[in-house]
């Protein structure tokens, strides 16, 4: 992904976080989200690298 979908996020979560009062809330998801992307980019870059491997 790139940086401008990551400020995309944090801008989306931080509206959010200001209307509903719970900022540390969406805060924490917004790292969560964050890390579960790293964690999928990685895999694909395994995945692709394994196949070529493979074929």
């Amino acid at each position: 992904m790139s940086n401008w979908l990551y400020i995309l996020y944090a801008i989306v979560l931080g509206v959010v976080s200001i209307f509903t009062g719970e900022i540390i809330t969406f805060v924490m998801l917004g790292f969560i989200l964050l890390a579960l992307v790293n964690i999928n980019s990685t895999l694909k870059k395994i995945y692709i690298t394994n196949k070529e491997n493979n074929s």
